[in-house]
């Protein structure tokens, strides 16, 4: 009996196998907690000490290929390891090492700037306060506005929105496509592709305007200076690029060579961003740093630190007072420009930040993360409020719909609201009698069309589709796919008709409202 026993337990393993499972479930959740305690380590920031201390543990204090950011990491893991080794308590055992550094930062950590940045900090103080305060009055109007008309408003955009089709596709360039943006006039479509090239192009015909070559390596930022095709003057800064050749370039309109080279990055520069006041730059940099331009001097005046990876991403609030940056390191930060400080920091993903946008109602933030997944932040409550799912893969690039530079006659409901000779009161009521005091339909309908501004956004993932959302509840109002495996970029004209596209397959694709006039 005791022989068939023996057997039985040989032959069945589920001893042996739930002893092995518990083996296994005791290394996962011994390497769970290593990683836990090794958020807590204090390992130095700067790369010269990472270096020191790995020098101390008896470690190579570099591997081919290795940046700073990763030497940290793995001084972070072989710390864990260690520690791990020799028990809970020798958790603390790096505090000896950052004793040393605590007393060199007795006093407080920072860089002094510039005359010109100090200059530059107060015409920013100067130029958002006002905006600002407009801004919140122009907010506390719209708060008044009845809910029947705001959803009447509502039902019609969105209905445009989910309208959206396929207009066509163009070969943009040699290489991917990597940022699409259109001009503030929504008559002329810049391209970005990793041939070093900026295109330029007629829409919506798609035909080419020039060829911006300037870059030697793969441009990854393009922006539109807020005036320009508006006010302003062609042969004056109209664009900026960024490319992996470390600068950015200021374009005009009417040359094929830029106006000026701006230098000072140490590593492929990934996005760019036009102050809306148009005397700034900003850009987001691989070498850990966004930077901030003076474009009428072309000097840099600030190179902003505070992120442990490469940082992606960078988008000035309309209002003027703030920047946002986002980073592999899956971090976003709030920088006030008026003081230099951080405002907020967007700590939720778990993958890197890859696009940040900033609302027109000037306090709210969407990222768009590795992840795949799109988070809403509200500065108000200095947290995020919402996660959308987004996307099957990367999403890639966020941009808001902004009615700002065009006039409202161009939208499309500007002929049906002025098409009667009787007023339209805010609740959608007509008004037969004639009030010298009413706004006129003209008025009414201007104010339609810029509460459109921030009523829904557009994302572009690397599961090859461009979405729709609103941006009130959040909720997915189209899908586009595009001919691409990869969506890189996507931007909506200014003017509500058109939506662009950039791919990896080196096109980029055009969508309009199927019932929607060009």
């Amino acid at each position: 009996m005791s022989e068939l026993t023996f057997e039985t337990l040989i032959d069945d393993g589920n001893y042996l196998g739930s002893e092995r499972a518990r083996l296994e479930n005791k290394v996962l959740l011994d390497e769970l907690e290593r990683k836990k305690k090794a958020r807590s380590l204090a390992v130095p920031t700067d790369d010269n000490k990472v270096k020191a201390r790995l020098r101390e543990i008896g470690e190579p204090i570099t591997l081919f290929g290795e940046r700073a950011a990763d030497r940290r990491d793995r001084l972070i893991y072989l710390l864990s390891q260690r520690n791990a080794a020799r028990g809970d308590d020798a958790m603390l055992v790096d505090e000896e090492s950052s004793s040393d550094e605590s007393e060199d930062e007795v006093e407080e950590f920072y860089t002094e700037g510039s005359l010109e940045l100090l200059e530059a900090r107060r015409r920013l103080a100067e130029y958002s306060l006002p905006r600002a305060q407009k801004r919140v009055a122009q907010q506390r109007i719209d708060s008044k506005i009845p809910l029947g008309r705001i959803i009447d408003i509502r039902k019609k955009v969105f209905a445009e929105v989910k309208a959206f089709a396929n207009l066509g596709s163009q070969i943009g360039d040699e290489r991917p496509i990597s940022q699409v943006r259109f001009s503030p006039n929504s008559q002329i479509l810049a391209t970005g592709s990793w041939s070093g090239n900026v295109r330029l192009w007629n829409v919506p015909s798609c035909t080419p305007i020039k060829t911006l070559s300037g870059h030697t390596d793969r441009v990854g930022g393009v922006a539109w200076h807020p005036e320009a095709t508006l006010t302003q003057s062609e042969s004056a800064v109209n664009l900026v690029s960024g490319a992996a050749d470390s600068s950015l370039q200021l374009w005009s309109l009417t040359s094929d060579q830029p106006l000026a080279t701006l230098k000072g990055h140490q590593d492929r520069i990934c996005r760019v961003a036009f102050h809306p006041s148009g005397n700034y730059v900003a850009s987001a940099s691989f070498d850990t740093t966004w930077r901030l331009w003076d474009v009428n001097t072309s000097q840099e005046l600030l190179l902003q630190e505070g992120h442990s990876k490469e940082v992606y991403s960078v988008d000035f609030q309309d209002d003027g007072a703030l920047v946002a940056s986002g980073g592999l390191d899956a971090i976003g930060r709030v920088w006030d420009l008026r003081t230099g400080r951080t405002a907020m920091v967007l700590d939720g993903h778990v993958q890197a930040i890859f696009t940040i946008a900033f609302s027109p109602n000037g306090y709210q933030i969407a990222t768009g993360s590795g992840d795949d997944t799109i988070r809403i932040w509200d500065m108000r409550s200095l947290k995020a409020f919402y996660t959308i799912p987004a996307h099957l893969s990367n999403v890639a690039d966020i941009r808001f719909f902004r009615s700002d530079h065009i006039p409202f006659t161009s939208s499309a409901s500007y002929a049906a609201l002025t098409a009667k000779d009787t007023d339209v009161d805010m609740d959608g009521s007509a008004d037969k009698d004639e009030k010298p005091t009413s706004p006129s339909a003209l008025e009414k309908a201007e104010q339609e069309y810029k509460y459109r501004s921030g009523l829904y956004f557009a994302s572009a993932g690397y599961d090859g589709l461009v979405k729709l959302w609103s941006a009130d509840d959040w909720q997915l109002l189209r899908t586009l796919p595009t001919d691409g495996g990869k969506v890189m970029s996507v931007d909506l004209s200014s003017d509500a008709k058109l939506l662009a596209s950039g791919t990896y397959n080196r096109n980029f694709q055009m969508f309009a409202p199927e019932d929607l006039p060009l």
